[in-house]
């Protein structure tokens, strides 16, 4: 059993090492956006979405290690962590808690941080399309095509000349 409970402990801390990583990120693009930084931003979006997969590799390995100890103890595979604690050799428990509630501190940051990102991008894009509707009144910035997906229109068929005189 105490491989199985390594092997646990270890799937924790690099989930929590993911969490980590993926915080900082957030911390990263939210300073971009304030800044303006348009293309460091876009790379962020990319990091974000690997550093997501990771995450999810991540909660899948713990997920494993978690059914191998579980049925070690004789338990079912869908026990939870804290489920699993009272179970442990008295010396591992506070160490197991810590992690996990480590873990899920984390996650919770992780999902704050991105709802803000959400809120500030998206802040930005509106008023972005605001300040090119004021360039193009006529044009409606967002269409819809027949495959319900967003398309936007070209520049006006007159020259901006004329628009403007």
């Amino acid at each position: 059993m105490i491989e199985e409970l390594k092997r646990f402990i270890e799937a924790l801390r690099e989930e929590l090492q993911h969490y980590g990583e993926m915080l900082g990120l957030l911390d990263r693009q939210q300073e971009l956006v304030v800044i303006r930084a348009a293309d460091e931003i876009l790379q962020t979006v990319s990091a974000i979405n690997a550093q997501s997969a990771s995450i999810q590799s991540a909660r899948q390995h713990r997920q494993l290690r978690i059914g191998e100890l579980a049925r070690t103890l004789r338990r079912p595979d869908d026990i939870t962590c804290m489920d699993l604690i009272p179970l442990l050799p008295d010396d591992y428990r506070p160490l197991v808690r810590a992690l996990v509630e480590e873990n899920n501190e984390l996650l919770m940051r992780v999902q704050q941080r991105a709802r803000q990102n959400h809120l500030l991008l998206s802040r930005s894009v509106d008023l972005m399309q605001r300040f090119i509707a004021t360039l193009i009144p006529s044009e409606k910035l967002t269409r819809y095509n027949e495959a319900g997906t967003v398309s936007t229109p070209g520049l006006p068929s007159r020259a901006m000349y004329e628009a403007v005189g």
